[in-house]
Order: structure tokens, then sequence, then C-alpha cells
């Protein structure tokens, strides 16, 4: 595998921005403890998003996930969205416009990466698995699947927030108020989906039962399974910690329907 450190003047937002992109390569002079593989195709890709307070260095930093990719042939791209919610802000850069228009544009200028629908698929956890969902229903027609770990899934829900808190949400979404039934309600972004006629991408959703987002998810997984979305879910003891998500980016990995390489 090959990390890739990228950083590049976003006109969408506005400023320097960073992405860390991980990329296949053939088999060849074993590296210790990492097997290899690539295709002879454009890569597919996990565009892989990180939670509130880190940024693109994050997953690597606390998980295997180039050790874990490498044997897949797949490429993963990690961009940096500060504490965005991956929206675009109410007082702060477009962070929606620059994840779901931009990025894609300049990631594939520069990488061999596909943009084929069944090579697409986005993950994240907390922050990120809100913006990987978010993504993927907003714009079903670019991705496969997508997976959410430990998501904060219910943003509608924060209209009672109060103190510093709620001053920085509405930095982010404007008025609380205003989040059910819009585009970043993600609980009417799945309903949307699962009433047209247009494609479905596969849900993958996780928590563990000691996070403090359980509840959201408990609610995201029953509204998402009511419409008929295709969702997995898993859960077990754990708690909104790296140990839990380095476990199961490993079984979204296998999640994702990827053919081997």
């Amino acid at each position: 595998m090959a990390l890739v450190h990228c950083d590049f003047f976003s006109e969408v937002l506005g400023l320097s921005t960073s992405m860390d992109v991980i990329l296949p390569q053939a088999a060849g002079k074993a590296q210790i403890g990492m097997a290899s593989a690539a295709r002879q195709r454009k890569h597919p890709t996990l565009w892989l998003l990180h939670g509130m307070s880190d940024d693109h260095t994050i997953w690597q930093r606390r998980t295997s996930i180039e050790r874990y990719v490498a044997p897949m042939g797949l490429a993963v791209v990690m961009p940096a969205a500060g504490r965005s919610f991956y929206t675009d802000m109410k007082v702060g850069p477009r962070y929606w416009t620059f994840l779901s228009e931009e990025l894609p544009a300049v990631a594939r200028s520069l990488f061999h990466l596909s943009d084929a629908r069944k090579d697409n698929f986005v993950a994240g956890l907390s922050m990120g698995g809100y913006g990987a969902f978010k993504w993927a229903l907003r714009c079903p027609h670019q991705f496969a699947a997508a997976a959410s770990l430990s998501g904060s899934l219910d943003m509608a829900r924060h209209c009672k927030a109060e103190g510093d808190w709620r001053k920085e949400l509405e930095c982010v979404f404007g008025d609380l108020c205003k989040i059910a039934r819009s585009d970043n309600d993600l609980f009417h972004l799945a309903r949307q989906v699962a009433r047209s006629k247009g494609p479905k991408p596969r849900l993958y959703q996780c928590c563990g039962t000691q996070d403090f987002l359980y509840a959201d998810n408990l609610a995201f997984r029953d509204y998402a399974r009511k419409v008929g979305m295709d969702l997995t879910y898993e859960e077990g003891p754990g708690e909104h910690e790296w140990g839990y998500w380095d476990r199961m980016i490993q079984r979204v990995l296998e999640w994702l329907p990827l053919k081997k390489a």
C-alpha cells in the first residue's frame, strides 16, 4: 500500500485543506505483516470520514486501516472536515458541497479511482457516521453501500440542546428546529430514498451498548427498517472509543459488497 498526504486549496471552502489517501499496490516484495493487492482497472474506493475533534489523519493513527485494506485492492480517501457535521455551515465553510462535489473530483483527478457506483462506498464514525449516511442517502446514485460506526444519527433531537453545545450546533445548522424533515435529517432522507424508484445503497450500522449515542442508533435502526431500507445492524459491548472502532471497521470491510482483488 501507498499512503499519500495531499494539501490543496479548496475553491468551495475558500481555504487550504488536506486529505490522506491509501492506494493499492500490486503484490510485490512482501512487507512485514501486510499482504498487498491491486486491480487492473480503476480502484474501488472507500471514503472514510472522521469524527468531531479529529481530522484526516485519525484513522491511520488509531486503527490499522492500511493493513486491513492492503489485500483488498481498495483505495481509502480520508478528508478533513473540522467540526462541520459535513454540512454547508450557517457560520463557516460549505463542507457539504466540498464533500459531495469538489472532493471526489479532486481525488479522481489525482489518483486512479473509479467513479462507478458499484465501486464506491462511504463510512465514518460518530460525526462521520452521520456524514456517511447523509452522503449516501442524499446521493444514492453515487454509492453502493454506506456504514456508520457509533454514528450521531438523530440530529433533529438536538433542537432541545442548551448552552455552548446549542451555540455550536446553531453555527453549523442554523435554526435547530428546522433540522427535522430537512436534508440534514437522516430519518427524512431514509424515507425519501426508500420511497423512490432510484438506487438504494445498502447500509451497515453498529454501536456499542454502553455508547452515549446508543439510543440514537436504536431509533435510526428501527426507523430505517420500518421504511424498508436494506440495513445490517450489529451491537455489542462497547463505548465511544477507538478499541471498538478498530474492531468494527474490520467488520465493515468484510461486509462491503466488494469482489476480491
